[in-house]
């Protein structure tokens, strides 16, 4: 007898095929995770806008410079609008190619450095996350799974960790590394390497992860499976690799995005305290700083930077809740 298409056994879904399916059908989730690819995108042709689309280099001042507007050749830096015409402000936003977004206080373009700044400032908060998540998810396994004087030591580092505010710690670490240059072995890192704004905000928010990635192993060692798995004798590194991590990967992914932009909060307002990414390279929070004091005059200099802030960190949170819906067994058990 010929077996009808329609009696033939399907093939269940893996969790990831189910998670990337929900996912998709997600839109809130898909528009921010579109938001973000173009911002990535547009900061990764921040070398192609400068030099080819606005012709400037915005990293050299250019106090004295004048550009070309409506055929007619302008100051970058004009006199002040108050009654007496004292000092000079940068020019503003032009409606051009060519400082598009006006200028700062050193006559620089302001969207090439917020491009240029948006490299800066994603690396970082996406290295510091993933370093974040790879340190959290090593603490967390080893003191859920293991216990005992492990568990209790590992804890009582992360109450002290966590008693300290973030941003206190952060700067703390931020100023000991900055005053000098770092030996580590035969490598030396220098204080404007990126490195360094990279480990110290994936440090401070190791406490932040593991507590959750703690609580998911402790759960999963009273398991059944792994119950099972330690009956038959099978080694723990064993045990941790093929029946733990798996399990906590779906908790590590979640994350992930929320960590990012906390990382990217972080980054910037230690840019703006000037202990972050240091010059000459550029960050929207070092942008920020730069336009402090033309918050009255060329507001555009702040307001920047700070819009491109709220549109990742927003497009993040938006993205981790789409994952965390994704990826939760009970929700999607209850959908299909």
């Amino acid at each position: 007898m010929m077996t009808k298409p329609s009696d033939t056994p399907r093939t269940s879904a893996g969790p990831w095929q189910s998670a990337l399916r929900s996912l998709l059908r997600n839109r809130s989730a898909l528009a921010s995770l579109a938001v973000l690819g173009l911002i990535v995108l547009a900061c990764l042709c921040a070398p192609f806008y400068a030099r080819h689309i606005a012709h400037v280099d915005p990293f050299v001042s250019n106090v004295a410079g004048t550009i070309m507007l409506d055929g007619q050749e302008t100051d970058i830096m004009q006199p002040n609008d108050n009654p007496l015409h004292l000092g000079l402000s940068p020019i503003g936003p032009t409606g051009h190619t060519t400082y598009l977004l006006g200028a700062d206080s050193q006559g620089r373009d302001i969207m090439a450095r917020l491009l240029y700044g948006g490299r800066n400032s994603l690396l970082i908060s996406f290295s510091a996350a993933a370093l974040c998540l790879v340190m959290a998810g090593a603490v967390g396994i080893v003191a859920g799974f293991f216990g005992g004087i492990t568990d209790m030591v590992l804890c009582r580092l992360m109450d002290i960790m966590w008693a300290v505010p973030v941003y206190l710690f952060a700067i703390s670490l931020s100023i000991v590394t900055i005053t000098s240059n770092l030996h580590v072995g035969p490598f030396v890192i220098e204080a404007d390497n990126l490195l360094i704004p990279i480990v110290i905000i994936a440090l401070v928010y190791v406490p932040y992860a593991a507590r959750p990635v703690r609580g998911r192993v402790i759960a999963l060692r009273q398991a059944e499976f792994v119950t099972a798995a330690r009956c038959l004798g099978v080694p723990r590194w064993r045990i941790v690799l093929h029946d733990i991590l798996p399990n906590v990967s779906t908790t590590l992914v979640v994350m992930g995005p929320l960590l990012m932009a906390m990382a990217l909060l972080a980054e910037s307002a230690l840019s703006f305290l000037s202990i972050g990414v240091q010059a000459p390279a550029a960050s929207w929070g070092t942008i920020i700083l730069d336009g402090e004091g033309l918050i009255y005059t060329r507001p555009m200099v702040a307001i920047a930077p700070g819009l491109a802030i709220v549109a990742v960190v927003l497009a993040l949170n938006i993205l981790g809740d789409g994952l965390r819906d994704a990826l939760d067994v009970r929700d999607t058990s209850r959908r299909e």
